[in-house]
């Protein structure tokens, strides 16, 4: 099992992101509030500005203050360990 850190602390299995995406697109702001309808959203931005959203296997979508650059390196230099 290899974690990514998404910020503040906040860490997720790598083996299980399907996306990391922008938050910014539309599309994207219409996952969330889905996901926000069927209580399957996780908030881990500390109450900072979302700026990627990691979708994983399981149907949560998690909110990450940290951009998907940041993210997807992250769970790059991961792997390689």
């Amino acid at each position: 099992m290899k974690l990514a850190d998404i910020g503040y602390g906040n860490l997720v299995n790598t083996d299980r992101i399907v996306a990391v995406v922008s938050a910014d697109a539309a599309p994207t702001k219409r996952i969330i509030a889905a996901a926000k309808e069927k209580s399957l959203a996780v908030d881990a931005t500390c109450g900072k500005k979302t700026k990627s959203v990691l979708i994983m296997d399981s149907g949560h979508v998690i909110l990450s203050a940290k951009a998907a650059e940041r993210i997807d390196k992250m769970s790059d230099d991961s792997e390689k360990e």
